[in-house]
């Protein structure tokens, strides 16, 4: 029987147990590049969610910011339980399918709440 690992990453390894391939905890899936924490916008059906966070950019000509945002698609382990409105953090993985390139590793907390 295969014990949780860490993932090199500081966060609360997840209690359920899974089978998924994709899973940084319960599979051979290894992590690099990029952490970044954001909000949960939409979960889909297949193992997916949107997440989104804020940035700003500044604009020369005018020397003021303006507001953006970044918008991914993230792959959602059966072990992680996470619903919109939910803040979590995710890490860059290697390529899941053609839009996925990061992996939820840990929810943080309920915006909604």
């Amino acid at each position: 029987m295969k014990e949780k690992k860490g993932i090199g990453i500081d966060v609360n390894i997840p209690s359920k147990k899974c089978n998924d391939a994709c899973c940084p905890f319960h599979s051979n899936m290894r992590l690099h590049g990029k952490v970044f924490s954001g909000v949960v916008r939409k979960v889909n059906v297949h193992k997916t969610a949107t997440i989104e966070w804020p940035r700003t950019h500044f604009i020369p000509k005018y020397e003021r910011y303006e507001k953006r945002r970044t918008t991914v698609k993230a792959h959602k382990p059966d072990c992680i339980e996470v619903n919109a409105g939910d803040s979590v953090i995710i890490a860059e993985s290697k390529p899941i399918s053609k839009t996925k390139n990061f992996v939820i590793i840990e929810v943080s907390k309920n915006e909604s709440t």
